[in-house]
């Protein structure tokens, strides 16, 4: 009882003076951080909004977006284009079929992994990919710099399994073909050797998953991602021997009713590439034939559309590029393939537009995310210079006059319920798919607007225009298209 007693007050004296040191450093540690606290200062909203500003637009990552009005600023609240009653279930609806785009295509955004100072463990922070079922080695791994009587380093993953080529015994490693792999020795240099032939292998067949692997040790834990990722099959497009440009380049067209134009621009076509193939898709009522060698016409349903004729066109394109024109165009000195042809084989554009009669007419889509939708804004405009191109510049959109890539622009495709007026819903649905760029050096004319002197030629204008003009259901069409199928709230224009 009497030793008991001793230990109880020697506790209770160590307590105290233990509290009465510790205030002081306490307060003085208090003291510093306030003293540290009232210099950290963040810039006020206005000044940090205005010192990332883009285009009148502030691209950084936020809850909610906004198309916010201004001078010279058009703004459609896509909302406001649907009725009331429906909203509810078409919010429902779009929120459901977002669910499974996103299933169908996950993001490969990979959790943020902070790196911990002066750890000891050697890992991989990038690089690290392997197949669907495949197995890799996982290069960098070690443990350094600590000295323990017995060395525990545990390997976990989550959609792969784990192994060693180092032959050694159980007792040394355990997990072997599962997630969890064990390694327990006392023996630095053998735990490295181990660590040096660590396998991962995939056992679930996806195109594209994020593994985050985790490296542990008895003091630290390191995070690392492995890459599953399906490779696609390339698609080449053999351009002959001769690398003619009849054998890089198709011309494409889409016409309707006014076949007066389109001969003159074939005509004008001849005049400077009388052996290039030329594609035509027609949904005229009463189709009048086009004669021409090496002239593909293909006859589609009445008034199919736009959009419907443009895939038309593109999906009989067995060249590499393919070369965009309205059908009222006309080839001039000035129109030089060749030149758009260099750029696209120097570059890793996917596609590049020239002017008409001057006009590039390219812009820039800028785009913002939002818990609940996205926001919209397009600019015209480019965002910089093509390095090596003096005359030419990167934007997200450019005029109805460009080159392709074929097999990039049947990836993105042409949206076949848009009808009439249609252009830059193309690389809208291309963005952040199509690498766009704009040469001012390449043009092309336009055939004349003026009125036909002949009557039938007026009759076929003045019909051609009953079937071209935009409507007010059209455009709310297209902006319903906007908030549906691009889970836009909102969509700016200037």
């Amino acid at each position: 009882m009497k030793y008991f007693l001793i230990l109880v007050s020697c506790i209770i004296v160590v307590f105290l003076v233990s509290i009465f040191w510790q205030r002081p450093v306490e307060n003085q540690i208090k003291g510093e951080i306030s003293e540290v606290r009232s210099d950290m200062k963040l810039l006020s909203p206005e000044k940090y909004k205005s010192l990332f500003t883009y285009n009148g637009i502030w691209p950084a990552p936020k809850n909610q977006c906004e198309c916010t009005k201004a001078d010279h600023i058009h703004v459609h609240q896509l909302e406001d284009y649907i009725d009331k009653k429906d909203l509810p279930l078409m919010k429902e609806r779009r929120q459901r079929e977002f669910e499974h785009y996103q299933k169908r295509y996950p993001s490969m955004t990979q959790d943020l992994v902070i790196a911990k100072p002066n750890m000891p463990l050697s890992y991989p922070i990038q690089g690290v990919e392997v197949m669907p079922l495949h197995t890799i080695m996982i290069p960098g791994l070690g443990l350094h710099g600590v000295t323990e009587e017995k060395y525990q380093v545990i390997l976990q993953a989550s959609l792969g399994t784990l192994n060693t080529l180092a032959d050694v015994s159980d007792d040394v490693v355990s997990g072997r073909g599962k997630k969890k792999l064990l390694i327990l020795t006392s023996d630095v240099k053998l735990l490295n050797f181990i660590l040096k032939h660590v396998t991962y292998t995939s056992v679930v067949y996806q195109l594209t998953a994020v593994d985050m692997m985790s490296f542990e040790s008895k003091q630290h834990v390191a995070q690392f991602p492995v890459i599953i990722r399906q490779p696609s099959l390339p698609k080449l497009f053999d351009p002959g021997a001769d690398r003619k440009i009849s054998s890089l380049v198709t011309i494409t067209t889409k016409t309707f009713l006014r076949y007066h134009k389109l001969r003159l621009l074939i005509k004008s076509i001849r005049q400077y590439y009388p052996d290039i193939k030329i594609i035509i898709a027609d949904d005229s009522e009463v189709p009048e034939k086009i004669d021409g060698e090496n002239v593909e016409h293909y006859i589609m349903p009445f008034g199919k559309g736009w959009f419907a004729g443009r895939n038309l066109a593109i999906s009989q394109v067995t060249t590499k590029y393919y070369l965009w024109v309205d059908d009222d165009f006309l080839f001039t000195e000035n129109t030089k393939i060749e030149k758009l042809l260099d750029v696209l084989e120097r570059t890793n554009l996917d596609v590049v537009g020239g002017s008409v009669n001057g006009d590039t007419y390219s812009f820039q889509l800028l785009y913002e995310q939002g818990d609940d939708s996205g926001c919209l804004h397009l600019r015209y405009g480019s965002f910089h210079r093509l390095e090596g191109f003096p005359n030419c510049v990167v934007s997200s959109g450019v005029v109805n006059f460009f080159l392709a890539h074929t097999d990039k622009s049947r990836h993105v495709g042409y949206d076949p319920l848009l009808q009439r007026v249609a252009h830059s819903e193309f690389f809208m649905d291309g963005l952040g798919i199509l690498l766009v760029g704009s040469c001012a050096d390449v043009s092309i004319g336009h055939q004349d607007h003026n009125p036909a002197s002949d009557p039938k030629l007026t009759k076929v204008e003045d019909q051609y225009k009953r079937f071209r003009t935009n409507t007010e259901a059209q455009v709310q069409f297209k902006l319903f298209l906007h908030y549906f199928k691009n889970r836009l709230k909102c969509y700016s224009t200037r």
